[in-house]
């Protein structure tokens, strides 16, 4: 919550939906978000006394603009409930014990502070592995498929920033923001996905929200084309990650402004209104296309104008990499929603266990979606765990 949003916690999204995400089938989450949407995440908020605003983007902030506000008026919350918090208690170990739990913790408690706790229900909301310095190091996992789940195949960062080749021109163009496409093709140049959005080049490579929201899908991608249909034949074509620097100019569009220039040089073309790229990258995409940014446009050849036009609407990028889990938002995978009832949250598998937030196979984009997810699962969760027919021996949060 406090390094959301900038240090402001975007809440939720004034729009959510299930095409929002990836991970397990958008049917099941459907089914979730809808017992918890975003108008009763906003009375929720405003009946504990944080009243929220919506920005131009559809993100939702604490009026306040600041995430301690959100943090303090949950734990308010949790007080007046009657529940207690004990931390430091970090969980190392959640057993079956007959028809309850036995929940041990990695180091023992000081005086008064009991060595395990006993549990009729256990709700899971342990998180990923992203950021691992809030405490979201995986452990959630490992105690899940103690109690008998699974995790998808692959468990990865995302909403994580893409690093490019040393030397590459965009690592030169670092602190360059600017808005722009990014489209995921098959290697046969099929589309996957794209997103438009704020895109900023750094040291590294490549940040921003569209790098964001694109990353799992282009990470998911390369891993199953490296995996190989099968182990005879062998890793597949990568997939390709392209990027528009001119969201809405396509590439025949482009390349009818540069025959009708004429005597305006295609850097000044590229630079100046209606067009308004950043004269350094205007410099260096002319330059990748071997073309000169100050002669007349009436001079470039049509070979130089199809290379300057894919530079400018089409550029492949050479990803090498992520930065993973530290710089990563979110974790994608996780256990599939098949592995719970969707109308209480509660495992298929172990009966009093009870699973909600970012440790499913549930994953949304970046602006509020996360967060919406949590909110929701974990409604649905919490309110299955307490009702009458499965009441806890104690109300009681561990962490």
């Amino acid at each position: 919550i406090l390094v959301a949003g900038g240090g402001r916690c975007n809440v939720t999204h004034h729009t959510v939906d299930e095409n929002q995400f990836a991970g397990s089938s958008r049917h099941a989450i459907k089914k979730v978000l809808r017992r918890f949407d975003v108008a009763r995440t906003i009375e929720f908020f405003r009946e504990l006394g944080v009243e929220l605003k919506r920005e131009e983007t559809g993100k939702l902030f604490p009026v306040t603009d600041d995430a301690r506000t959100v943090l303090d008026a949950l734990l308010a919350a949790v007080r007046n409930a009657g529940a207690s918090i004990r931390h430091p208690w970090r969980v190392e170990s959640v057993e079956r014990d007959g028809d309850g739990f036995v929940v041990r913790p990695a180091a023992p408690g000081g005086a008064g502070v009991p060595a395990h706790i006993n549990a009729r229900r256990v709700i899971l909301a342990a998180g990923g592995m992203a950021l691992p310095r809030t405490g979201s190091d995986g452990r959630g996992y490992t105690i899940v498929r103690s109690l008998g789940h699974t995790t998808t195949p692959r468990i990865f960062p995302g909403l994580v920033p893409l690093t490019l080749p040393e030397g590459h021109f965009i690592r030169g163009l670092s602190g360059l923001t600017l808005p722009a496409t990014l489209t995921l093709k098959s290697a046969t140049g099929r589309h996957l996905v794209s997103f438009t959005n704020s895109t900023l080049c750094t040291h590294f490579g490549l940040s921003g929200p569209s790098v964001l929201d694109i990353s799992r899908y282009y990470l998911d991608a390369g891993a199953q084309a490296a995996e190989g249909a099968s182990d005879e034949s062998g890793p597949g074509p990568r997939p390709v990650l392209a990027i528009n620097f001119l969201p809405g100019c396509s590439a025949e569009s482009l390349d009818a402004r540069l025959r009708d220039a004429r005597a305006v040089s295609p850097g000044r073309l590229l630079s100046d209104p209606p067009l308004n790229l950043p004269e350094r990258l205007a410099r260096e995409l002319c330059r990748v296309a071997g073309v000169d940014p100050s002669a007349p446009c009436r001079a470039l050849t049509r070979d130089q104008r199809r290379a300057l036009r894919a530079a400018v609407t089409d550029l492949s990028l050479p990803v090498t990499g992520d930065r993973g889990f530290t710089h990563a938002e979110i974790t994608a995978g996780g256990v599939p929603l098949s592995e719970v009832h969707l109308e209480t949250m509660e495992s298929r598998v172990c009966r009093g266990l009870y699973l909600c937030g970012e440790i499913l196979d549930v994953d949304g984009r970046i602006g509020g979606f996360n967060f919406q997810w949590a909110w929701a699962s974990g409604y649905v969760a919490g309110t299955a765990a307490g009702a009458p027919t499965c009441r806890l021996d104690s109300r009681m949060v561990t962490g």
